[in-house]
């Protein structure tokens, strides 16, 4: 019984030096700062032909033969791209990857030298002439 209040001051004294340590680190606390995350950076849409390389196949083609391609704008992303295409002798007319050229028939992949369309699920290639390749 003679302890008793010696315990009582002790206990009550840890107390305190453990709700002033608490209350000193929420008052150095340094601010929060905002996290952003980084930017995602756009990669380009995988080819067909490669991708029929990977799985040991070769991809065939249409020659699209009513379509004559003009000249191509390829872009870093693959649905910027543009390709002038003249279709069944009309004048040549602009038109961004995965727009339809005429009803039915789709840009599908715009690259330097050629451009594919789909027309009804069936994959068309149409060729820039050599006359209008850039080197």
């Amino acid at each position: 019984m003679k302890r008793l209040p010696l315990i009582t001051t002790f206990a009550l004294f840890i107390a305190l030096c453990i709700s002033a340590a608490y209350w000193t680190m929420q008052l150095f606390k340094p601010p929060v700062r905002a996290i952003a995350a980084p930017p995602q950076a756009s990669q380009p849409a995988p080819r067909l032909d490669a991708a029929a390389g990977l799985l040991g196949g070769r991809t065939s083609f249409a020659v699209a033969s009513n379509f004559q391609l003009k000249g191509v704008v390829v872009a870093s992303d693959p649905a910027e791209s543009v390709a002038i295409l003249s279709a069944n002798g009309k004048p040549a007319q602009a038109v961004r990857t995965h727009r339809e050229v005429v009803p039915g028939v789709t840009v599908t992949e715009v690259q330097r030298d050629h451009v594919l369309l789909s027309e009804g699920g069936m994959v068309k290639r149409v060729e820039l002439p050599k006359d209008a390749k850039r080197q």
